[in-house]
Formats: structure tokens, C-alpha cells, sequence
């Protein structure tokens, strides 16, 4: 049984450590995403925060669109389990594309990652260019990514995120043509979990939803990338709620 160990990633290891992802996803074919982001700066007018769940699919899109255009991406993780969660690996990508100092943020979310460990100016001066995430993953996991099963929670940014490094462009215009880049990185089996819990009667943030399925944190904080995809994990397998 494999550790719960968060592999940090950097440029020296970032090699390295996607060829150990490319041979583990013939065993270990489900996969969590988590990522972490300076907040979002752009809401739906006359919509309050804690209300955006009463839009429609496409204005939700559009409010996600213009704030993931926007902003530039912190961390990214994976997490990769056996099909019965009792063995994983977790790697945390640490990026340099966000300065504090002069990118668009919400300073309230920054604040937040920074009281969570982040180290805002390591990232920035060590961290990973997204660009170069972006030709490994598509070179090792990309290309055989339609054969594993892809889990989030309340997963919209961190797909989004996701497809704006793989592609190197700004979000697409409409949530059909996000949708088809979805697919045609990651495949048709991604689930984001906040909405399958919800159909059983549970709701709240990841670590809520843990409790009530008496999951506990193996490691790590809340709120770091390689943690939470790891916790996503944990509910996606030993949850027992099915996805089907």
C-alpha cells in the first residue's frame, strides 16, 4: 500500500515525476484535480456570492470564463488511486506565472493561501512555467486521459484552469466548446463530486462532506492543492456514493 505522501513538484523534479505519472495511470486509473488561484474578482451583477448556484449553466460559465481568463493559476494537483482508494500517489505542481505583488487578485483569497502555507515568492522564483506543465501533460497523461475516471469538487475552475495552461489561449466563448476540450483532454468520466453528493441529500464545502462521510484528512491543509485532491479521492472511492 502506497504512503500518503504529496510529491512537491518543481522544474527539477517536474520530468521525473510525470514519467512516474506515466507509469502509474495503467494501475492507478482514477484521478482527482484540485487547484488553487488568487480568488475570483469578477461576480454576476446583482447576484450575490453564495447565490450563484441559481444561474443558468452558460451565465455560470461566463462569470468563470472571465475570471479564469483573468487570473493565473498558483498550484495544481493530481491525485492517482487503485479502483478500491487504498493505494494513491499525490503530486502538488507548484507554478510561477502568479506575482502578488502586481497580478489581478481577490487580497482576501490571498491572504487565506498565504495563512495555508503557500509561499508566494518561492512559487515565483522556483515555481513551474505553466507552459512547460502543459507539454508534459499532454505528452504523458493527455493522450491516454479518455482511459481513466477524472474527479473534483465544485470542480468548474479547476477544469478551467486546467484547460486554459493546456491550451494556452483565454476559455472558449460558450460552454459547448469548453465542454469539447473537456473531453477531448481528460475523455467523457469526469465527475464533479459537489453535485453528486448534493443528489444525496449532503452538501456544504469538501471537508463538510468528508465529516459526514467520516473521512478524515490524512495529510496535509485544506485549501493546498496536493491535500484536497488527495481528500477528493477519499470521498470519490471509500464515499460509497455511486457515480452511475
Amino acid at each position: 500500500m502506497l504512503s500518503p505522501e504529496i510529491i512537491n513538484v518543481w522544474p527539477h523534479n517536474l520530468m521525473s515525476e510525470f514519467i512516474r505519472i506515466n507509469n502509474c495511470v495503467s494501475l492507478f486509473p482514477y484521478v482527482s484535480i484540485d487547484t488553487e488561484f488568487p480568488g475570483t474578482i469578477y461576480h454576476q451583477i446583482n447576484i450575490p456570492r453564495h447565490s450563484l448556484e441559481t444561474l443558468s449553466p452558460a451565465e455560470f460559465y461566463a462569470v468563470m470564463k472571465r475570471n479564469v481568463d483573468a487570473l493565473k493559476l498558483i498550484q495544481l494537483s493530481l491525485t492517482l488511486s487503485s479502483s478500491d482508494g487504498t493505494s494513491h500517489y499525490s503530486w502538488e505542481f507548484n507554478f510561477r506565472d502568479f506575482d502578488s505583488d502586481r497580478d489581478l487578485q481577490n487580497p482576501e483569497s490571498v491572504s487565506f493561501l498565504k495563512r495555508q502555507g503557500i509561499d508566494f515568492l518561492k512559487n515565483k522564483q522556483r515555481g513551474i512555467e505553466s507552459w512547460v506543465f502543459a507539454l508534459l501533460f499532454r505528452r504523458y497523461i493527455a493522450w491516454q486521459g479518455k482511459e481513466l475516471k477524472w474527479a473534483t469538487f465544485h470542480g468548474p475552475y479547476d477544469l478551467g484552469f486546467l484547460i486554459k495552461i493546456l491550451t494556452g489561449m483565454e476559455l472558449p466563448e460558450s460552454l459547448d466548446g469548453f465542454m469539447m476540450l473537456v473531453r477531448g483532454f481528460l475523455g467523457d468520466e469526469v465527475y464533479d463530486l459537489k453535485n453528486v453528493v448534493r443528489v444525496f441529500g449532503l452538501g456544504g464545502g469538501l471537508e463538510g462532506v468528508a465529516k459526514s462521510l467520516n473521512l478524515e484528512r490524512v495529510t496535509g491543509r485544506r485549501h493546498k492543492a496536493g491535500s484536497d485532491s488527495l481528500m477528493i479521492m477519499r470521498v470519490y472511492l471509500l464515499g460509497g456514493i455511486p457515480l452511475t
